[in-house]
């Protein structure tokens, strides 16, 4: 069943233009603009120009989803498949199926809210042309890694992305940004160098790159220790990248330098790329490999689970100068544990949890961390103890309605049932309750109740950052004035630290005291560019709470053949 009929050589140009015309729109942005397309100020004509391709392909891809038979969401559609690199049997092979039409949709929707928020807010730093121009190739390499079926084509698309988000953060980021940039690309292209060996090992051993091909084979073509040793070395490339513990050191670096726009393509796109590749490569095409390692996987993941959880506990706490953005960040690392744990369970029930996980996690993280810029831009900082301590009302009696959205995103991200965050932890649980043959049930058990255990963590950490930001601490003594910034400024490249941090700072004169019945100072609470930007993340959050079956609909038909062997 089709939303609407559309050919299949149309359907192949739609899957062509999402993956191409960014790259193409980047270059565009580089040009001089025409002159009757500069406006009075060529930065937001440039940023314009960012909003329109992004919006075209985020149009080409819901077009290409209703095009799409959804009575058919296992088999690949929209392929292409042309020859490349004869010698090596490369192809430029594209194709989607209810595996990777659902993260396609969450990239260009993504993509298109942050071009859309820089449009209105751009941030400061270098020119507003390089700006665009890395988001516009920063999307193009993650649409082409969803849609590529070809080992070598993927590897290539997986790295495309890392230069313009390595620039996006030491350029346009915060406090420590180069080194938290500098952080991020060591860590992840080491972790490529080894990925890449795993992929040509099986390219090599197998006779081909095709993703699909090798998919039906399910590794007969593959000895064993072929196979031990490809899951091993792709699936540390693919656990840097995740982030899987104890790989993860590098995000909250990265996540609290970066600018916001950067800060949600990190977390609502690129982590998604490392546990696609688990879905797509090693379990389908190296399943002995993986049923060794499965247990470890696993057992890495509950701990990241519990470990992330008990980090965002630590900062949240009163006086450990903890930052929002850090918070999310390492809250991140606990949610991508459930993931990596639902993979690691080799089930239809864990793996369609694992994916689902994977959307909840982008819709919830990235409309979190477009809040925590938006706090962060209105106080001057996003510092826990000085948004707690600068009000007894906080959010909630500064901006209401800002409050509500933060309150609605933390207790989505904790897994509050009616919303998209509940059931992919849930499945992912059940999976791992009865993991595939061969793998040790009490262990896979006992893994099951530590991430039980780290749900409940999850939802305390989440708690406290809500009464203390929406709510604040009763605290007259610490009555501060918001930034002076008005909130529709550019983002702060290089934000001052707050006064009385510093090794030679002086202690400022305290606020007077406020008179009983005083009126709170407000702040500016959700403008009309931000109410755009975040009502289809929070929208989409509902939906997939509240009919979780139009997601799983795609993904479990897609799942059983992978595991099957490319057998319906």
């Amino acid at each position: 069943m089709t939303v609407i009929d559309i050919s299949p050589s149309v359907m192949q140009f739609l899957l062509a233009f999402i993956v191409v015309a960014p790259l193409l729109g980047a270059v565009a942005a580089l040009l001089p603009a025409p002159p009757g397309l500069k406006g009075r100020n060529p930065d937001q004509a440039v940023l314009r120009h960012g909003v329109t391709v992004t919006g075209a392909v985020l149009i080409a891809a819901i077009v290409l989803a209703t095009g799409f038979d959804h009575d058919h969401p296992a088999t690949m559609q929209a392929t292409t498949d042309i020859s490349w690199i004869p010698a090596l049997d490369v192809r430029i092979h594209l194709g989607i199926d209810g595996i990777s039409l659902p993260l396609l949709l969450l990239t260009a929707l993504l993509t298109f809210l942050c071009a859309l928020y820089s449009y209105f807010k751009p941030p400061a730093g270098p020119s507003p042309k390089a700006f665009t121009a890395l988001v516009l190739v920063l999307e193009s390499g993650t649409l082409a890694t969803f849609a590529v079926l070809d080992l070598l084509l993927f590897f290539l698309a997986f790295e495309m992305v890392l230069i313009p988000m390595y620039f996006l953060i030491a350029r346009w980021g915060g406090d420590q940004r180069r080194a938290a940039a500098w952080k991020f690309i060591l860590y992840t292209l080491l972790g490529s160098v080894v990925m890449l060996l795993g992929l040509l090992l099986i390219g090599l051993r197998s006779g081909t790159f095709d993703m699909v091909a090798l998919a039906t084979d399910n590794g007969r073509g593959l000895t064993t220790s072929v196979q031990v040793i490809a899951v091993l070395a792709i699936g540390v490339g693919l656990a840097v990248k995740t982030p899987m513990w104890p790989l993860h050191s590098w995000l909250p670096d990265a996540h609290t330098a970066a600018p916001t726009v950067g800060s949600v393509l990190l977390a609502g796109v690129l982590l998604k790329m490392g546990t696609y590749g688990f879905v797509r490569i090693l379990l389908p095409i190296a399943p002995d490999g993986m049923r060794t390692f499965a247990p470890y996987l696993a057992a890495f993941a509950v701990v990241g689970i519990v470990y992330g959880s008990l980090a965002c506990l630590a900062l949240a706490r009163k006086g450990a100068k903890g930052d929002l953005k850090r918070l999310i960040a390492y809250s991140s690392v606990g949610h991508m544990g459930f993931v990596l744990l639902g993979i690691a369970t080799m089930t239809p029930t864990g793996v369609n949890g694992a994916l689902f996980a994977n959307i909840a996690h982008g819709l919830i993280t990235g409309l979190l961390f477009f809040l925590a810029g938006a706090v962060k831009d209105r106080y001057g900082t996003a510092d826990l103890d000085t948004l707690a301590g600068a009000t007894g009302a906080a959010l909630y009696g500064r901006a209401p309605r800002l409050g509500a959205l933060l309150a609605f995103a933390a207790v989505a991200s904790l897994g509050l049932p009616g919303l998209a965050g509940f059931w992919g932890e849930m499945l992912t649980l059940f999976g791992a309750y009865s993991p595939a043959e061969g793998l040790s049930r009490p262990a896979f058990r006992t893994f099951m109740a530590i991430g039980a255990f780290g749900t409940l963590l999850t939802a305390a950490y989440m708690l406290i950052v809500v009464r203390r930001v929406c709510m604040g601490e009763h605290s007259p003594h610490s009555e501060l004035s918001p930034a002076s910034t008005p909130a529709d400024a550019p983002e702060t490249a290089d934000a001052p630290e707050p006064a009385g941090t510093g090794p030679s700072a002086t202690t400022p004169p305290r606020p007077a005291t406020p008179q009983p019945g005083a009126t709170t100072p407000q702040l500016a609470d959700i403008q009309t560019y931000e109410a755009a930007t975040w009502t289809p993340l929070a929208a989409l959050t509902v939906l997939a709470g509240l009919w979780p079956a139009v997601l799983l609909g795609l993904t479990d038909p897609a799942v059983q053949k992978l595991l099957a062997g490319g057998k319906s």
